[in-house]
């Protein structure tokens, strides 16, 4: 997998990135604090700051493996049940930028790719590939069952209960938190990534 160019879109701080080893990652990222994040966490990356889709439409061809996390909150079950149903938030229309990737890339890319987000709270509009931990996964390689240790993300109410919280903590991300909760998990983010280039 040595020299392999990845594209990570809507970045965050880099919890799927945190254990690939040898390849040359591009991160995308629209928010400059939490670039900065990913920058120091991963000074060998390029770190883009602006738009993942446009991005996307524009270098797609670039790379050999793309992954992209859309913003889950507009689909999100926790949202809908938690926020709309029992706190009477008024609810948000679905980002459907999330579909509009997935078909793009099913019909454009030319390497492996996969699109990653929770569990929405209405059946998926697209078919995933797959499902782990609490995330539906579409992509265009196969990808064997594994399970993981349980996530008790939601469990995490503050800073110091996440592992390596101290360089968040000491940053200018407004929603330090949650930037962490948005890290997909490094170990399934690996067997992921590792996946895509099993020899048969």
């Amino acid at each position: 997998m040595s020299g392999l160019k990845i594209l990570n879109l809507y970045a965050g701080i880099g919890g799927n990135r945190k254990l690939w080893e040898g390849c040359n990652v591009t991160a995308v990222e629209y928010s400059p604090e939490i670039a900065k994040v990913y920058a120091e966490l991963y000074p060998q990356d390029t770190v883009i700051v602006g738009d993942a889709v446009a991005y996307l439409e524009q270098h797609y061809a670039e790379f050999d493996f793309i992954w992209s996390s859309p913003p889950c909150p507009s689909h999100g079950q926790y949202r809908h049940n938690v926020g709309v149903i029992g706190k009477g938030f008024a609810p948000i229309m679905p980002d459907m930028t999330l579909y509009a990737q997935i078909v793009f890339l099913q019909h454009y890319a030319k390497g492996k790719w996969i699109v990653e987000n929770v569990k929405p709270y209405y059946d998926p509009l697209i078919t995933p590939s797959f499902e782990m931990q609490r995330h539906l996964f579409w992509t265009n390689f196969d990808v064997p069952a594994r399970k993981f240790n349980k996530s008790d993300i939601r469990n995490k109410n503050k800073l110091s209960d996440f592992d390596g919280y101290e360089i968040v903590a000491a940053s200018k991300i407004s929603n330090k938190r949650q930037a962490l909760r948005n890290c997909v998990d490094s170990e399934l983010g690996l067997h992921i990534f590792e996946s895509a280039y099993v020899k048969a």
